[in-house]
């Protein structure tokens, strides 16, 4: 090894020691981790909010919530969609309910908990799709905050042991250090390039998961309102 500036990167990566080459296939698998994630949760998050404002539409334009139902079956991956269907059903058993004990009555009494009962499938299934909406991106957060301390610890090793080598050597000449030190900062800058994106669609997929939140809770409060003035009341 003649010095660090005749040496390109790839040579440098090798030239690391077994806990530095540790380090850095570590925050690797980081980053390829991350951006799979990042990949599938963007086509999931995006999916989602199409078919979400395609139900949202049908919704508002029907009268007719079996024929909204109907509609609702192919929107699987639409949160608003399906807690519009935990309503419907839920909706659908109180009101058959209370045909079979009064006969011809289509009606339920708010006092036996009929909405409360519509609201509580909803928000269960609220909770259901945004558990499923929000599965992957901690992941992106833990990447986020901690690949700069692994890199930070494989650069220190890597100081260290340059430094443990050059005493070895019985020599103070910076060109007999210098390439070890090349080595050891490699895994901070690889430690930053996993971390950097992550930080940055963590916030991007937690922002767009949030706004589907207060979307499924709006459609769960204007839900309820129609269920309460037309089928529970």
């Amino acid at each position: 090894m003649n010095g660090a500036n005749g040496l390109s990167a790839s040579e440098l990566i090798l030239g690391t020691g077994p806990v530095v080459q540790a380090v850095l296939w570590l925050l690797v698998a980081f980053s390829v981790g991350c951006w799979g994630i990042i990949l599938y949760k963007f086509v999931q998050i995006s999916r989602a909010r199409r078919e979400s404002e395609r139900f949202t539409a049908i919704f508002w334009e029907s009268k007719n919530l079996a024929a909204i139902h109907n509609a609702s079956v192919g929107m699987t991956h639409s949160p608003i969609a399906q807690v519009f269907r935990a309503g419907y059903q839920e909706l659908i058993q109180l009101t058959r309910a209370k045909r079979q004990a009064v006969g011809a009555e289509s009606g339920f009494s708010t006092d036996l908990g009929g909405v409360d009962n519509v609201a509580r499938a909803m928000r269960r299934q609220s909770n259901i799709e945004l558990t499923k909406l929000e599965s992957g991106i901690t992941f992106l957060a833990t990447t986020g905050s901690t690949c700069p301390f692994i890199g930070l610890f494989g650069t220190v090793w890597g100081i260290m042991t340059a430094f443990l080598g050059l005493a070895a050597t019985h020599t103070s000449s910076i060109q007999a250090v210098a390439p070890g030190i090349a080595e050891a900062l490699i895994t901070t800058a690889v430690g930053l390039v996993a971390a950097i994106p992550a930080q940055m669609f963590y916030n991007f997929l937690t922002t767009r998961v949030r706004v589907l939140a207060t979307e499924m809770d709006n459609f769960t409060s204007e839900f309820l309102n129609i269920a309460e003035r037309h089928f529970l009341s």
